[in-house]
């Protein structure tokens, strides 16, 4: 194997070899490697075929440039593409074609990747434009200062996220390699999308996720060159997906639905669906067209839950974490350097304060990424021995979240939307990470870690005067129905199984009148235009 590799290297930096053994040996042998668009190849000609009338009708749209790194988001990227070239907008697929972002992959490989990825997508023409990214020959230059910032910003993310911890050590070897890898690529995408989006001026750039990776960097040089971006990741559900215009989708940032949506009142359906949601996750259910389990086992009730975990009648204050690495978490810092850090001086303040119970929820989403950083281990680092009166709750404890919001007098969240669902339950909750539901009037929003631990002595020296009233209560659970039920768009392909998703959603359907009563409103988004809602 380490002689296979060495060769490659070799042969990688040889002109035209990469090329040439493509041509005559691999072009038309099944793909071996990670980075396998094979499928994706086979079904593009029938797809284009499809869409072709379809832009031939269309009026012509937006100018739209699609980034798109990674295996799995280059298939569903070429699929969105034809869609939007099928509606009029001219497009071009600008990919990068990595399989791993945290290895270096030898020269070899990755230039028969590119290749691969050029035939793969041939078949787009001429609806679609393909470039890949390492065509481009960037100039040698000095981005901006503040590009240079984002790219340092943005490879601790990418660090983080792949380590699932926060700790990224530069004095250890591991960390720091991976660390530079990430500058690398970063910087090399950085100055391509620099020199290529000033050139070619799209009306709209499109990217997945915005916030980690090459698809943060895109992001920020588009923000950065003033040119309208817009950025989408999935929830749970199927045929749903997350749209954010000029911020990474990542930030959950709800300004524009607050303000559009949370004045007008909740009916008794909205209520009724909602609790529905809300009863489903307390019963370790799946809801609506998710296959996600939010608690692994249901509810057993407030005061059978009690009795397990030894409480008494002092009041009970639950800590609700998220999963280390997510990026849903990164760069959420407001007063601490890092989750770890809350979590850290949190349990040792509250380990000087036996005259309450602090309960905290290790959240059950660590069960799907063993290789993440345990909050429970975080609380075990600061408290080696713990005392009587602070209860930790693992990932895959017989504990319900639901039934420990219930017992709680106090919540205290980072980013995790458990946050708001105590809200929902009318409890003070101290909202500690940026969060999309925080400083929307039922949380308590501590700006320093002064503000914090006197925010707590507040709270716990008098209780009942902090429980939510009526007003507060009603207008978080107008937010929990925008947030959970308006905020996600219709949309026909998620990532994960997205070609099961394309056989109940194939590009006729969408392209429907059915199809586009549907799905038409987002397509707009995807492109920059206004956000409007149906009644």
């Amino acid at each position: 194997m380490a002689k296979t590799s060495t060769l490659r290297e070799l042969l990688g930096d040889l002109p035209f070899t990469a090329e040439i053994d493509w041509m005559l040996r691999q072009r038309n042998r099944p793909r071996k490697d990670h980075f396998n668009l094979d499928r994706l190849q086979k079904s593009l000609p029938a797809a284009r075929a499809v869409v072709e009338p379809f832009a031939k009708n269309a009026k012509p749209g937006k100018n739209v440039l699609f980034f798109a790194t990674l295996h799995y988001w280059i298939e569903q990227s070429a699929y969105l593409g034809l869609t939007l070239a099928g509606l009029g907008h001219k497009v071009t697929l600008l990919t990068l074609p990595y399989s791993e972002w945290h290895k270096q992959k030898d020269n070899f490989t990755q230039r028969q990747r590119i290749l691969h990825t050029r035939d793969t997508l041939a078949p787009l023409s001429p609806l679609v434009k393909h470039i890949s990214m390492l065509d481009l020959q960037p100039s040698t230059f000095n981005l901006p200062t503040t590009l240079q910032a984002d790219i340092k910003e943005i490879s601790l993310w990418d660090a983080q996220y792949t380590l699932m911890r926060e700790e990224v050590d530069m004095n250890d070897a591991g960390d720091r390699a991976l660390y530079d890898l990430r500058i690398q690529r970063n910087t090399f995408a950085a100055k391509a999308a620099f020199e290529y989006l000033q050139s070619n001026k799209p009306d709209v750039v499109l990217i997945p996720n915005g916030l980690i990776l090459e698809m943060g960097i895109v992001f920020r040089v588009a923000r950065y060159l003033n040119i309208d971006a817009v950025t989408y990741e999935f929830n749970d559900q199927r045929e749903q997906i997350w749209l954010a215009q000029n911020s990474s989708i990542m930030k959950q940032d709800t300004n524009y639905l607050v303000d559009a949506r949370c004045q007008l009142p909740m009916t008794d359906d909205m209520f009724e669906r909602l609790a529905d949601l809300e009863n489903a996750r307390r019963g370790a259910r799946v809801w609506g067209k998710s296959k996600r389990l939010w608690q692994y086992v249901s509810s057993q009730g407030a005061q059978e839950t009690r009795k397990m975990l030894n409480f008494d009648d002092r009041p009970v204050v639950m800590l609700a974490a998220n999963v280390l690495g997510d990026s849903l978490t990164l760069g959420r810092d407001i007063f601490a350097a890092s989750m770890t850090e809350w979590i850290t001086k949190t349990v040792q303040y509250f380990a000087r304060r036996a005259d309450v119970q602090l309960v905290i929820r290790v959240h059950p989403g660590e069960k799907l990424v063993p290789q993440a950083k345990s909050m429970g281990r975080v609380v075990r680092e600061a408290l080696p021995e713990l005392p009587s009166h602070i209860h930790v709750i693992g990932a895959l404890d017989n504990i319900n979240t639901y039934d420990l919001i219930e017992i709680a007098d106090v919540g205290l969240a980072y980013t995790t939307t458990v946050g708001l669902e105590t809200a929902m339950n009318g409890r003070p909750v101290i909202s500690c990470g940026e969060t999309h539901y925080r400083g929307r009037g039922f949380t308590l929003d501590p700006n320093s870690w002064d503000e914090y631990y006197a925010t707590l002595e507040k709270v716990l020296a008098d209780i009942p005067a902090h429980q939510l009233n009526e007003k507060q209560t009603e207008f978080a659970w107008n937010y929990g129905y925008r947030f959970f039920f308006e905020y996600p768009r219709p949309f026909p392909w998620r990532l994960m199984n997205f070609w099961d998703d394309l056989e109940v959603w194939p590009l006729e359907r969408v392209l429907s009148e059915e199809g586009l009563a549907q799905f038409k409103d987002t397509f707009g988004f995807l492109v920059g235009e206004p956000f409007t809602w149906k009644n």
